[in-house]
């Protein structure tokens, strides 16, 4: 990540999900505070985008820009708020975001509204969140920490309530090491704990060009300092999750989210993202 700014690939979310958002119809995501994270440009071709034919217009531009992009994005989002919902559902008292970004789930998940939802992430892209956002209700709460130079273990959680915990989009900027770190702290958390989150398969790291919108998008992500660094082949996921005392409940690559949540509708998307639901035993 740019040491002085905010992620941009975190943008390009929210910009997903204000688009969503304005969709008059089958909208998978209503997100109204999207709209806050983005520049003066990204806004005005948000509110553009109620008409036919500039949001068209404006899907044509993104899939060339990045290919696959907005489908699998807006997928996997709703995908992952209904996990949360079943995490909810079966009695976590404690919600963790990690590396949150724009992440708005606190805000726009009724449900949410009871729990008390803590948001981790890199003092920049905190900082610019509570710009945009202001005030924030009683039940969330910004921690902020520099994975390069701390760990998790730095912050005041209270490990002794059952929590689902959200990474999203974290673990290919990340190297093997800190990912371990991690569910080695999620280990801490009791049984009946939940972890929901997103990796590339390994091979779109060795051959990028074997999927698609695979190449434009790993050239893109280096150009903005936010190289991708590490995948799994998805049939090693659930031994690696066991020795953290993780069992695998459920790993989806895009395609399959996609294909739940948008079954008739026609933009292409990426294959090698993936969302994985385990649970601590």
């Amino acid at each position: 990540m740019k040491k002085f700014s905010a992620s941009r690939t975190a943008q390009y979310m929210a910009l997903f999900r204000a688009l969503e958002t304005q969709r008059p119809h089958d909208k998978l995501v209503y997100d109204p505070y999207a709209i806050n994270f983005l520049d003066r440009s990204f806004q005005f071709v948000t509110r553009l985008s109620i008409l036919p034919l500039f949001r068209r217009m404006i899907q044509r531009i993104i899939q060339k820009r990045i290919p696959g992009a907005y489908s699998s994005g807006i997928a996997r989002t709703r995908y992952i708020d209904e996990l949360l919902q079943q995490a909810v559902n079966q009695g976590v008292r404690q919600v963790v975001i990690l590396g949150a970004g724009f992440d708005t789930r606190a805000l726009r998940l009724d449900f949410l509204h009871l729990l008390p939802v803590v948001e981790i992430d890199h003092p920049n892209t905190s900082a610019v969140k509570k710009e945009k956002l202001g005030t924030l209700p009683a039940h969330v709460q910004y921690l902020q920490l520099d994975f390069n130079e701390q760990g998790l273990d730095d912050l005041s959680l209270d490990a002794s309530l059952p929590t689902v915990f959200i990474w999203e989009g974290v673990t290919n900027y990340l190297q093997e090491e800190a990912i371990a770190a991690t569910f080695r702290f999620i280990e801490k958390f009791p049984v009946g704990s939940f972890v929901i989150f997103t990796y590339v398969d390994e091979k779109v790291l060795r051959e990028p060009g074997a999927y698609y919108g695979g190449e434009k998008l790993l050239s893109d992500v280096a150009g903005l300092e936010e190289k991708w660094t590490f995948g799994w082949k998805p049939g090693s996921l659930r031994k690696y999750l066991q020795q953290f005392r993780l069992e695998l409940l459920e790993d989806n690559s895009a395609v399959e989210y996609r294909r739940q949540y948008m079954p008739a509708r026609t933009e292409k998307g990426y294959e090698f993202y993936r969302v994985a639901f385990a649970v601590r035993k």
